[in-house]
Order: structure tokens, then C-alpha cells, then sequence
């Protein structure tokens, strides 16, 4: 059985969007992979809820209880590893991480970033793509490294920047597209690693 471990900070719609469709696509039956827990560094994060719902184990890990970055990583590692991930996976969770963790997690760690990488790394990827004249933007489903958001591409959407888009209606489309390719992206790295 590969387990997946999911990391959010907020609503955790893309850890939904994961979690849903394993359980549509059976990936338990078909591929032996299962979302085993999702785990938070903040308690009141709306996502914990979500996942309870669809049975899935939550953790919270409050970072503001350690004194380092490196000391909560620390944490989380011993945390996350209690799941024996094949693959953990960052939906929204808000925290840079340390070099540390990212290597113990070498080719085992994705995110998804709100741009199509390698344009926009970092926050305010819509605004950013607007302001730049983009005809298109994106997001991209990415191999976390050490350095911020450039890690190997593992699956992209392209999503249309519209006359009169705001940041807020672009991100929207843009996360109708996570939704989409981030469990896609999930799965077929897993079947690569297996």
C-alpha cells in the first residue's frame, strides 16, 4: 500500500479534490494508494474538517509552539513519517520549508503553485500575471526543492486571462484547474515511484 500524507494550512480544497477523487477513481482497489492523514499547522484550518468527513486521520502541529523552523520540522518529519508516506503532498499548507525536511522527502514532495512555473514564483501569482499583461496564466503541480517553487514540473493547466479579470476571478478559474490536475498529478507520481 503507498500512503499519501497531506499538508494544509487553510480550507484545503485541493486536499479535497485528492481525497474525492481516490475514493471516485478507487485507488485503494486499483493501485493500493490511499490518503492515510492529513495534518495542519493551524487548529482552527477548515480543510481538518473535510478530511474527518471523509475519514481520514488529521493532526494539528501548531508551529508557533517551537522555537525554530528547523525544530518544528523536525516535528513534522516525525509526525508525517508515523503515516510511512510514499508521497507527501502540500495542498495550501503555508509554510516555507527547511532544507532539512525537503531532502529527508527528496522525490517523495509536491506542491502546487498558482502560476505556470516557472513565471510567478512566490504570492500574489494572479495580480502579478494581470499586471504583467499575461494572456494566459496557470498553475503547476511541481517537485518541491530546496530552492522556492522551481522544482521539476510534474503537470500544468493553462487557464485564459479575460478581459476585466481581477485577481480574485482569475484565481477562481485557476483553482477549478487545481482541482483538477492536482489528484492527477498525485497519482501518476506515485505510479512512477512504485
Amino acid at each position: 500500500m503507498q500512503n499519501i500524507v497531506i499538508l494544509i494550512s487553510g480550507g484545503g480544497s485541493n486536499m479535497a479534490a485528492i481525497a474525492r477523487t481516490a475514493q471516485q477513481q478507487d485507488w485503494a482497489g486499483r493501485h493500493g494508494i490511499r490518503v492515510v492523514a492529513v495534518i495542519s499547522n493551524q487548529a482552527d484550518a477548515k480543510g481538518l474538517g473535510l478530511a474527518r468527513a471523509q475519514g481520514i486521520a488529521t493532526e494539528v502541529l501548531d508551529h508557533k509552539g517551537f522555537a525554530s523552523r528547523e525544530a518544528f520540522d523536525a516535528e513534522l518529519a516525525r509526525v508525517i513519517d508515523h503515516h510511512e508516506p510514499s508521497l507527501v503532498v502540500l495542498a495550501g499548507f503555508m509554510r516555507i520549508l527547511t532544507p532539512g525536511f525537503v531532502a529527508h522527502y527528496a522525490g517523495r514532495l509536491v506542491n502546487i503553485h498558482p502560476s505556470l512555473l516557472p513565471a510567478f514564483t512566490g504570492l500574489h501569482t494572479h495580480q502579478r500575471a494581470i499586471d504583467a499583461g499575461c494572456k494566459f496564466a496557470g498553475c503547476t503541480v511541481h517537485l518541491v526543492t530546496a530552492e522556492l517553487d522551481v522544482g521539476p514540473i510534474l503537470d500544468q493547466a493553462v487557464v485564459p486571462v479575460l478581459a476585466g479579470d481581477t485577481a480574485d476571478s482569475l484565481a477562481a478559474r485557476v483553482l477549478t484547474q487545481e482541482h483538477l490536475i492536482y489528484p492527477r498529478a498525485v497519482l501518476a507520481q506515485l505510479l512512477r515511484i512504485a
